[in-house]
Formats: C-alpha cells, sequence, structure tokens
C-alpha cells in the first residue's frame, strides 16, 4: 500500500491511550513509508497522527471541507491540503487517494466514514482492504454489532471479511496487504441475493 486513509476523532478524549496510539499509528506509517489521507485537522486524534508522521519524515494529505477551513481547524503544515466544498467529496477523494483505510477511534464523523467505506466495498465502488484498530477495546460493542448484522443476515456472510479487525497496527497492516476483496453485490448472481 502506497497511501491510506486514516479515519479518527478530532476530539481529545479524556483517556491519554487514545492519543498517544494514534500517535504511534502516524509514527509507524511514516517509518513504514505508507502515506497519510486524513481530515486535514489540526486537533484531537487527527491531529496527533498527523504532526506524529510529519515528524517521522512521513506523507500527509489533508482533505477538509471548506467549513471546517474557516473555522480554523485545518493543519498547515501538511504535504497537500485538499479543500473541498463538502463531505461527500471529502470521502470521495479518501477514496480516490488512498489504497486502503484505517479506522481508529472516533465519533460520528468517524462511524460515517467507516460505514461508507464498508458500503462502497460491498457494492464494489472500492476493492480496498478496510481495518479496524480497536485501541483499548474501543470498538468492542462494535465488533460485537458488526458480527450481529452477519448473524441476522443484513451482512452477507461473504461480505463479513470486508472489516479487518486487530489490536495492533502491525497486525492490521498484515490482514490489509493479505486482504482478498469479495465480490460486490453489483456482480453477484440473482440468486445469490
Amino acid at each position: 500500500m502506497k497511501r491510506v486513509a486514516v479515519y479518527c476523532g478530532s476530539a481529545t478524549p479524556v483517556d491519554p491511550v487514545y492519543v498517544e496510539s494514534a500517535r504511534q499509528v502516524g509514527r509507524s506509517l511514516a517509518e513504514r513509508g505508507i502515506g497519510i489521507v486524513y481530515g486535514g485537522g489540526k486537533l484531537g486524534l487527527m491531529g496527533a497522527v498527523a504532526d506524529s508522521a510529519l515528524a517521522a519524515g512521513g506523507e500527509v494529505i489533508g482533505v477538509i471541507p471548506t467549513a471546517l477551513v474557516n473555522a480554523e481547524v485545518a493543519h498547515r503544515g501538511l504535504t497537500e491540503l485538499h479543500v473541498v466544498d463538502t463531505m461527500h467529496e471529502r470521502k470521495a477523494r479518501f477514496t480516490e487517494l488512498a489504497d486502503g483505510f484505517v479506522n481508529l477511534p472516533g465519533g460520528t464523523g468517524t462511524m460515517d466514514e467507516l460505514w461508507e467505506a464498508l458500503s462502497w466495498a460491498q457494492l464494489g465502488y472500492h476493492a480496498d482492504p478496510i481495518g479496524l484498530l480497536n485501541i483499548a477495546g474501543y470498538y468492542d460493542k462494535l465488533i460485537d454489532f458488526w458480527q450481529h448484522m452477519g448473524s441476522v443476515g443484513f451482512v452477507r456472510a461473504q461480505h463479513q471479511g470486508l472489516l479487518l479487525i486487530d489490536d495492533t497496527l502491525e497486525g492490521l497492516l498484515v490482514q490489509m496487504a493479505a486482504f482478498e476483496p469479495a465480490v460486490p453485490i453489483i456482480q453477484m448472481k440473482r440468486e445469490d441475493l
């Protein structure tokens, strides 16, 4: 992978484990020569990922809507900063620029990005790996819900493997490198739907 989109929160959580983990992710990706595409912010986990990757000599590309630039939350020290009009354009640009997705802890924006990446993969709009980094058990309940969605039939069995999950970045990157995309819904036979 040349670049990954890193989805994460713009908030700074109470427990410092999340910020420190975000710093480690940024540094580790940069040391591996993997560029980062992210939300373009300077705050919270976003800023921690970007700053640590930049300090390690990594490529960091931000994609941010004009409204957030106007709110003065844009990171001005990035390799590139793409300013777009809407959140829809932002997510489409992530998919254009990245070869995979790594999801760190975050709030509703991070969840929106994760679910869109998964739904686009199911439909065949991209065939890139989607990784969930379960820092300090943050995503335990979401993982249970993902499995529940599959067990009741709302996520097809062949698509359950679209979400790669690990507690370490190293383990997640190994899974992402070995990822084989599932047959997308738009290519499935009618009887399989």
